[in-house]
């Protein structure tokens, strides 16, 4: 099982604390020392919306570069991109469908289905740069503002997409999926986009986001997404809570003898050290209990 770890991206977009560009990097730093190979480090987003991604040209820019790191951009729109592309700093980016017209125009200012129409666009653009794209379909298990999402309507979706992505990411944006819900969507989407790559990702706002990643592993998905330390949330949805903790998750799936190629007390150490810089306690179980057995 892949992890792809998004803490300096979906986790500091939710935080208070504005932390340096060299502070991001240092934990992008920390996560690669713990094993990690592909790392969401930075949206490209409107600074004023989100200013904790302000210094996405600069993160990208003193980062270490290791063979075998894959570095992703999130992006929003065409503008995104632009931006995403002029850093040269980018491996893969990974674009955001919302589920849901009223989070979709919150989140970018826009429907549902001019998002999925820009969509094409940004794909176009990304692979004639050599990028891998990712199309991630955000609230694809509620929606704060509208509700229920079935799996049919992400489905549906989906199946609307004339470019084909690399990967397509389930997001559970707000934390309200159930296993039952992963055993309906995943199918269904994969029914629509035979051969596509599965990626899943969860918060556990009710604690439900590791019963989600298992439910996820038993269904065929092959990456799962989480933060070390736990931290993070959306600024556009309400009550929104962090990832999964990178370094909880890696242990569950240890514990459950599938390999994840990372080191549980390096990202426990990360965890902790994220969190003092925050000022904030961190999710994460792991680095409180300590790993057992010895990492």
């Amino acid at each position: 099982m892949e992890i792809v770890e998004v803490g300096p991206r979906d986790g500091l977009q939710n935080e208070k604390t504005l932390l340096s560009t060299e502070v991001k990097v240092e934990y992008i730093t920390r996560s690669i020392a713990a094993g990690v190979r592909r790392i969401e480090a930075v949206a490209f987003a409107h600074p004023a919306r989100v200013p904790q991604m302000a210094d996405a040209e600069e993160v990208l820019a003193a980062v270490p570069r290791p063979a075998g790191v894959s570095y992703i951009g999130l992006v929003l729109n065409r503008r995104g991109l632009d931006r995403a592309l002029a850093s040269a700093g980018v491996d893969e980016v990974n674009y955001v469908l919302v589920a849901t017209d009223e989070f979709s125009q919150r989140n970018q200012g826009m429907s549902t289905a001019a998002s999925l129409a820009q969509w094409d666009e940004v794909a176009a653009g990304a692979r004639a740069a050599g990028l891998r794209a990712t199309l991630t379909v955000a609230a694809a298990f509620g929606c704060p503002f509208t509700g229920e999402v079935s799996a049919e309507h992400v489905a549906g979706l989906v199946a609307a997409v004339r470019t084909r992505p690399d990967e397509i990411c389930l997001a559970d944006t707000i934390g309200v999926g159930v296993p039952r819900q992963v055993a309906e969507l995943v199918p269904a989407v994969r029914a629509v986009a035979p051969g596509v790559a599965l990626r899943a990702h969860f918060h556990n706002t009710r604690n439900t986001g590791y019963a989600n990643a298992l439910a996820a592993l038993d269904y065929g998905v092959s990456a799962l997404d989480a933060s070390t330390g736990g931290i993070g949330g959306c600024p556009f949805a309400p009550a929104a809570t962090g990832n999964i903790a990178t370094e909880d998750l890696a242990y569950l799936l240890a514990r459950s003898d599938i390999d994840t190629g990372v080191r549980l007390d390096r990202l426990a150490d990360t965890g902790t050290w994220i969190a003092n810089q925050l000022d904030v306690t961190a999710p994460a179980m792991l680095g409180r209990a300590g790993p057992f057995p010895p990492a």
